[in-house]
């Protein structure tokens, strides 16, 4: 474990372990919940579909492509439960492919038309 206060910055670095010097790893969805078995009730998103949902949230410079580095304060959420966990969803892309996921940065599902 890791303890932190409130307001405390956080900072986490993913790396990609491979061979494949042409590969970039990116930050799609990062989730904290006080259960580690369930990232779907009772969360709190920092990140979903490359979208910020914590205005705390930063991503960092990396001179690495196979690396991701960010980083956000510790919230509110983490004074109420005696332990909070983190998920987090990671992109794997070829680099310099801007049509792929990687490049397209905050995706929002769009709404359908609800008329007859």
């Amino acid at each position: 474990p890791y303890y932190v206060g409130l307001n405390q910055s956080l900072f986490l670095q993913a790396s990609l372990n491979s061979s494949d010097t042409g590969l970039l790893l990116s930050v799609d969805t990062c989730v904290a919940s006080p259960d580690p078995n369930n990232f779907e009730t009772g969360t709190y998103e920092l990140i979903r579909s490359g979208c910020i949902k914590d205005p705390t949230y930063s991503s960092y410079y990396s001179p690495y492509s196979s690396t991701a580095r960010f980083g956000f304060k510790a919230f509110s959420f983490v004074n109420r439960y005696p332990a909070v966990y983190l998920q987090c969803q990671l992109l794997v892309c070829r680099q310099y492919d801007y049509s792929s996921r990687c490049y397209q940065g905050c995706v929002s599902r769009s709404k359908r038309n609800t008329d007859s």
